[in-house]
């Protein structure tokens, strides 16, 4: 059995000085407020970039310190733009490497990004930088969309009950302790072309149907049961259909302020890859995003 999430006690938001990135330091602002975290903004100075600048810049001019003292006090004003009390943490290299490495010194049990609204199709084809954040990284990732007027609400949770499944239930109670979480399962008819295509009845399908339908129900029961959700504090969501798009269009028919959702499911043979549907919805949910890196056994 899967141990309960604990209060988280310190986040790592990164940011690059734009407005994506703004919501998520907001958002993990309002996240160390509520649970008394430790809050570090850190920002990467691109080590390739830095090279093509010295290709450009003469060497005897001080550019490379001036633009440490620049990057040092954005990172200052960000903070306190912020209101709430936060460490910085300036880094030079490849980001993504330097964002882990440093999520692991600090012990950090969730980082938060900002999501492009919309990223070149080279990002979608070698990985964006929440792909590959969380390809190299075990702490739990929150891609932040929307502005943080407020705790998280109501939490779209979609569980395929696989071993990411409560691990993923456990992250979002220790993080939105408040929220209605909503778990949804997409089901399918079992071989339903095949039973079609051997003559099966529409009246039969139908009870196949009903039958798959129930079972959901039940399995999601046990599921909260297991994470020893209050009956006051989720609601079940059960749907035909198990394609990442139908997913969102769940979150959207039950306002959902956050998905969240595991690195994972059942349908991943290789832990080096992210899930297709985590893929899909990373890329194209309209809200925050919340990835689990756990599994159970």
């Amino acid at each position: 059995m899967t141990e309960p999430t604990p209060t988280p006690r310190c986040l790592l938001a990164a940011t690059d000085f734009s407005a994506p990135a703004t919501l998520a330091l907001q958002r993990a602002a309002l996240l160390a407020r509520e649970h008394g975290a430790a809050l570090h903004l850190a920002h990467v100075l691109n080590r390739r970039w830095l090279d093509e600048l010295r290709q450009w810049l003469r060497a005897d001019t001080p550019w490379a310190a001036q633009l440490h003292d620049a990057a040092q006090a954005q990172l200052q004003a960000s903070t306190q733009a912020l209101g709430t009390p936060a460490q910085t943490t300036l880094l030079d290299g490849e980001p993504v490497p330097a964002l882990c490495a440093l999520a692991q010194d600090l012990q950090a049990e969730l980082l938060l990004i900002g999501a492009r609204s919309d990223p070149p199709l080279h990002q979608r084809v070698l990985g964006g930088t929440a792909e590959r954040l969380l390809r190299q990284s075990g702490v739990p990732l929150l891609v932040v969309r929307q502005a943080a007027a407020q705790p998280y609400r109501r939490v779209l949770v979609p569980v395929d009950f696989s071993r990411w499944s409560l691990p993923t239930l456990r992250l979002v109670q220790a993080l939105a302790p408040r929220a209605t979480l909503v778990l949804h399962h997409g089901f399918t008819v079992p071989f339903e072309e095949k039973l079609r295509f051997a003559g099966v009845s529409d009246d039969l399908l139908s009870d196949y149907r009903e039958h798959a339908r129930v079972q959901a129900r039940d399995a999601l029961l046990a599921l909260a049961r297991e994470a020893a959700l209050p009956d006051t504090a989720w609601q079940p969501s059960v749907s035909e259909g198990d394609t990442p798009q139908r997913i969102l269009e769940v979150a959207v028919a039950q306002r959902c302020d956050l998905i969240a959702i595991g690195k994972h499911g059942r349908q991943a043979a290789e832990e080096l890859l992210l899930g297709s549907v985590t893929r899909h919805v990373l890329e194209e949910a309209e809200g925050d995003v919340l990835v689990s890196t756990a599994h159970g056994s």
